[in-house]
């Protein structure tokens, strides 16, 4: 028997084009996915090269930021410098924040800049009272003007919704406020490191994002390996026909 008969002998493949249609709709699905996990791995790479940069840089005065021109994106994690005076009767305690494994709250403390501004100050991390309606522990904050050294922050990065306030009188939680709208604030924040006395400098200071890379190489890899074993086990199939 030839080989021309043995191949006219064998059994055609039921489905054949439709199978491989989807092996290519499959093949494509895994190249889409490694090359979006390829661009969120490159876009945190350059994300986190920026963080490391400006972390690094001298403090600059919070004006330089303000100015009409400037943009406070180009800014974010900078170190600045502002003098003013912190309003205690406008705080807020941001939920769920957790440090050395304690729950507790993010205390933000609005602050009215000489230059004019007023904005949000994040003064660290305080432990929860005892019970849901037990205000925690916070510092107090001197009266008069003072100077401030923080990282600024744009206000996107604050959760949105409302939050827990304490009242004038700092004695309870009474109300809630939200951080990025009600008062009419800038929109950018700062992340306290210390300041002009001593009292100033936070126990437990806002932290730094996670500057690691992250998996997503080894994930876009990963759904290459995908793309070609769709590829080789369609291969399969049609040899055991």
């Amino acid at each position: 028997m030839s080989l021309e008969q043995l191949s006219n002998s064998r059994p055609k493949e039921s489905w054949a084009v439709f199978k491989s249609f989807v092996a290519l709709i499959l093949i494509g699905l895994c190249i889409w996915g490694g090359q979006w996990q390829y661009n969120r791995g490159v876009d945190r790479h350059e994300r986190n090269a920026i963080v490391k940069e400006r972390i690094t840089q001298e403090a600059i005065a919070l004006e330089k930021v303000t100015t009409p021109r400037s943009n406070p994106e180009t800014y974010e994690w900078r170190m600045v410098r502002a003098s003013g005076e912190f309003d205690e009767s406008e705080q807020i305690l941001l939920r769920n924040r957790y440090f050395e494994g304690k729950y507790g709250f993010q205390v933000l403390t609005l602050f009215r800049a000489t230059s004019g501004e007023t904005f949000w100050v994040d003064r660290g991390w305080v432990q929860a009272g005892e019970t849901a309606l037990t205000k925690p522990t916070i510092v107090s904050l001197p009266k008069g003007q003072v100077e401030i050294v923080g990282r600024v922050r744009l206000d996107s990065s604050l959760p949105r919704g409302a939050f827990f306030a304490i009242s004038s009188n700092g004695q309870e939680i009474v109300s809630k406020l939200n951080a990025q709208s009600q008062l009419n604030t800038e929109n950018y924040y700062i992340d306290l490191i210390n300041g002009s006395i001593p009292q100033l400098t936070p126990a437990a200071p806002a932290t730094l994002p996670e500057l690691s890379d992250g998996p997503h190489m080894a994930y876009a890899l990963q759904w290459i390996f995908f793309a070609g074993l769709v590829g080789y086990g369609r291969i399969l199939i049609r040899r055991t026909r």
